[in-house]
């Protein structure tokens, strides 16, 4: 069902019923963005991932999983992932998380790019340019704003960040701290939106 409705939006669907198939068709078919089910057949969609990552596949994987619980989003994200769908899911924002993640791309020595309007942040240099003026960040404030691009369309909670980028003991208003500052080395017009009572989003 999954691949007849990725399909259908215009999308080259390859499918594999396992973990080793999935490993054998993402060195065949090199894909562009990677879709795995951590529940899927031996080896697991974390497995799966972990390996991909150790071969040095940077493709952008997306796991979906049946679990919520914060350490098993940890766990999907330290195996390598880049993003993370609980099921139950709509299927538009499986194709909006779908192509969040296929907007990055990849420079000519291999470093991952991600961009919105006129900024784009070299995600391993952790340089960061704004209508070709260049940014300095700290790893923290590089850390919120690729996270931010990599959600770019949606908003991005601080219960999300905090797990994602703080130790546990970090304080909530650090994401707010943390935020002020890039928006004042973002500059203007500003990008970073504040939705009250939810988090944070990037608009133009």
């Amino acid at each position: 069902m999954l691949a007849r409705t990725l399909a259908a939006e215009g999308y080259d669907v390859t499918v594999a019923g396992d973990g080793g198939g999935a490993l054998a068709e993402a060195e065949r078919a090199a894909p562009d963005v990677i879709v795995l089910d951590v529940a899927m057949p031996a080896p697991d969609g974390l497995a799966v991932c972990r390996r991909l990552r150790s071969k040095g596949v940077s493709t952008p994987i997306l796991m979906l999983t049946a679990r919520d619980a914060v350490p098993d989003r940890v766990a999907g994200l330290e195996a390598g992932a880049d993003d993370y769908l609980v099921k139950p899911f709509a299927i538009q924002e499986l194709i909006a998380r779908l192509r969040a993640l296929t907007r990055r791309v990849t420079d000519a020595h291999g470093g991952a790019l991600r961009s919105y309007g006129d900024l784009t942040l070299d995600v391993e240099a952790r340089k960061a340019l704004r209508g070709g003026r260049p940014i300095e960040l700290t790893g923290r404030e590089a850390d919120l704003l690729e996270l931010l691009l990599r959600e770019s369309g949606r908003v991005l909670t601080r219960e999300r960040a905090l797990d994602e980028i703080w130790d546990d003991g970090a304080e909530p208003n650090v994401v707010d701290r943390y935020v002020t500052r890039l928006r004042r080395k973002l500059g203007e017009p500003p990008l970073i939106k504040t939705v009250r009572g939810s988090g944070f989003t990037l608009r133009a």
